[in-house]
């Protein structure tokens, strides 16, 4: 068919991909975020990684044995329209495409931006750091649109890549904090004890949900993904292992780099100056840059799902503008319109990124972290999938059946109350954001109803 997508990713690139959309950024972005959060507490901190790991790792295994029966175009629209019907199947689509991919896809491009300009020492919030984002976005954006196979291959290198500073400061940060006594220091002292351990740990488990989404993405290449039923669950499976165990042991390796409270106090600068402190000046810059290089296969990974968002939608002839969106570049095998779209939106979220987070708010009141309520919103998606996969699944086994799908209602039930707990009064704002957004979708939603019903009479 002419607009059918390729089988062209092996198991390798599967793996590669959840583990490098997932490890990048967020282990590095949110490790100050954490401590503060916790007011210090390294085993409080340690808990809220182990926890959301926990969760990512349930999940994971819901929807890998779902992978199993389905395979169609973009994994969690296929198991949302498989397990709930056509309607929220539409409507997760449309929150993927419009709000979900491009505004991870946004934060990526600038924390990339953010480490280039703390190796440089530039400003991390002015138009430097802007400019940088914008080009990595643009770049990431040409290599997944104009050459799907390289950005693939990308995807392996980076991956590599990444693991470098991770494990380097996993083993010989652990090392020496245990026999300088830092690691034991971190982990017995607590800077603020008036931060409560309940605030304390969903604070910290919102801020780790940023370090540890992206997975879902993955299943974006199902239809592209070679023997997708065997090779997207064992990526998903294994790859998810994979992270929570370097997070966990990179954050120890971190106590024995640096001081708690130098930590917290050296902001963004934090991870370059714990690569600093073990391997000096020159050596820990170095291995910085693997940091900056970890971030931008991330940013690779998420524009993976970014350029694919509208096509998702169109193929199914749903969404704005199908007609436009389902074709697919036959020269670079890629659903271009779709691509620039996504580029689109994905540079209207850096914008209001900046507007929100980085500068004297532009938009009042509504003023929400982009990194990470629109992952909760996700984690709540998920809840009428696992329901309905125990309503309807009847051939699968206890275990796989009730099981899991009960462990991961509980699971995005905790993070969909942590959100709460932890941001207050900007959920309400998101929500408004996000139900205009939703009843767009419902308008184009009802207009394609409309016309299939005109066109049905006409005949």
């Amino acid at each position: 068919m002419e607009n059918e997508l390729k089988k062209k990713y092996g198991l390798l690139t599967a793996i590669a991909m959840v583990v490098g959309i997932v490890i990048g950024s967020g282990v590095f972005f949110k490790a100050e975020a954490v401590l503060k959060a916790t007011g210090g507490n390294m085993p409080l901190g340690i808990a809220a990684w182990g926890i959301v790991g926990l969760i990512m790792i349930v999940c994971s295994y819901t929807f890998a044995i779902m992978a199993t029966k389905y395979e169609k175009v973009n994994g969690v629209v296929d198991y949302a329209e498989a397990a709930v019907g056509d309607k929220y199947g539409y409507y997760v689509g449309w929150f993927m495409a419009i709000i979900y991919n491009p505004t991870l896809t946004s934060v990526l491009a600038w924390v990339s931006a953010r480490y280039t300009c703390v190796l440089l020492g530039w400003d991390i919030t002015g138009g430097s750091c802007m400019t940088i984002a914008c080009f990595y976005l643009v770049g990431s954006y040409a290599i997944n649109a104009l050459s799907p196979i390289m950005a693939g291959k990308f995807q392996v290198s980076t991956t590599v890549i990444k693991l470098i500073p991770l494990m380097l400061m996993a083993i010989v940060g652990t090392v020496i904090g245990l026999i300088n006594g830092m690691t034991y220091a971190n982990f017995t002292t607590v800077l603020d004890t008036s931060v409560g351990i309940g605030g304390g740990l969903f604070a910290s488990v919102v801020a780790v949900a940023f370090a540890y989404e992206g997975w879902i993405i993955a299943t974006a290449i199902n239809s592209e993904l070679i023997d997708a039923k065997k090779n997207l669950p064992r990526a998903l499976i294994w790859g998810s292992l994979i992270v929570v165990f370097v997070y966990i042991f990179y954050y120890i390796g971190l106590a024995g780099a640096v001081s708690t409270e130098a930590l917290m106090a050296s902001g963004e600068a934090g991870a370059k100056l714990a690569f600093q402190n073990i391997f000096g000046s020159v050596g820990g810059s170095l291995i910085f840059v693997f940091v900056i290089i970890s971030c931008l296969g991330t940013l690779n990974g998420l524009m993976v799902g970014c350029t694919r968002g509208m096509y998702s939608l169109a193929v199914r002839n749903r969404g704005l503008l199908p007609e436009i969106f389902k074709q697919v570049d036959k020269v670079t095998d890629m659903p271009t319109n779709s691509s620039v779209f996504g580029l689109f939106l994905a540079a209207f979220w850096l914008l209001y990124f900046y507007g929100a987070n980085l500068t004297k708010s532009w938009f009042g009141p509504f003023v929400f972290d982009t990194s990470e309520l629109p992952i909760i919103t996700l984690y709540g998606g998920y809840i009428p999938i696992f329901i309905m996969l125990m309503k309807k699944e009847r051939d699968l086994p206890t275990f796989k059946r009730f099981v899991m799908p009960i462990l991961s209602l509980i699971s995005c039930v905790f993070m969909v109350v942590a959100a709460c707990l932890a941001h207050g009064m900007a959920v309400v704002y998101y929500l408004i954001v996000f139900a205009v957004i939703m009843l767009i979708g419902v308008y184009f939603s009802v207009r394609q109803v409309e016309k299939a019903d005109n066109k049905t009479l006409s005949l």
